[in-house]
């Protein structure tokens, strides 16, 4: 923690890491990201430090002020903000859709689910993977996050309010415009939302983006063991439920 530990952190990005960063961001499995995010949290580093930062490092590196990676994490920096704008302009949403179409969605209530899904005990090994990330060290990488929350909206059809809920209690990285923001994104009801059909298949992001494992075996270590349950819901189901409720309130 500190000052100084942010600008050590933003110093190592910059010096390497961000000329990686579009083609790292999403491997959980590797260290591709800046573990900044705790730092901005706590005002410890301000986003208008970092901006700079990255571009005079780049320039002095390449000659350029937007070489590979550098626009691509610039443009969280901008999307972190731009939370903040929306939750500016429109305070109800740490309670409300943005999209008012979703005030009376049927999110269903099963306590078992949303239990199993905040132990990391859904049967689904990076779901389980990241929520236990979360559980256990207070951050989740963030493509984890969209796969988790994809899960608990569209194949749980639990409220996302819920899962912000959760996660304000767990991150140590916890912004309040973010998280709501990024939930609703996922859910479909906030500002330039994910479209209700985009449904994040568990087993094929796994896949895609941990192929080692590396990430998965971290955090679920009894994965090929009798003891690790069976799919908590199965994806064609969850998705086809999904789509046809999401249509029924939509359409």
């Amino acid at each position: 923690p500190g000052e100084d530990a942010a600008q050590s952190r933003l110093h190592d990005f910059t010096d390497a890491a961000v000329f990686d960063y579009q083609d790292k961001r999403n491997l959980p499995g590797v260290s591709g990201t800046s573990r900044l995010s705790p730092h901005l949290h706590f005002g410890e580093i301000g986003p208008r430090q970092i901006w700079h930062a990255v571009i005079a490092s780049a320039h002095a590196q390449t000659g350029s002020p937007m070489p590979r990676g550098v626009e691509t994490y610039l443009s969280e920096i901008a999307w972190r903000e731009f939370s903040y704008h929306l939750l500016f302009h429109f305070p109800e949403l740490p309670l409300k859709p943005l999209r008012t179409e979703f005030s009376s969605f049927p999110w269903t209530k099963d306590p078992d689910a949303l239990s199993a899904w905040q132990r990391g005990a859904t049967g689904y090994p990076i779901v389980d993977a990241g929520m236990r990330q979360l559980n256990e060290t207070g951050f989740m990488h963030n493509r984890v996050r969209m796969v988790v929350a994809s899960f608990l909206c569209k194949h749980l059809l639990r409220d996302w309010r819920w899962g912000e809920a959760y996660f304000a209690k767990k991150l140590h990285d916890y912004e309040m415009a973010s998280n709501i923001g990024n939930w609703q994104w996922v859910a479909g009801c906030g500002v330039d939302a994910a479209p209700y059909f985009r449904i994040f298949n568990p087993t094929s992001q796994a896949e895609r983006f941990d192929k080692q494992l590396e990430y998965i075996k971290t955090w679920v270590p009894e994965l090929n063991e009798l003891s690790y349950p069976t799919p908590m819901v199965d994806h064609k189901f969850a998705r086809s439920r999904c789509l046809s409720t999401y249509q029924a309130v939509l359409n």
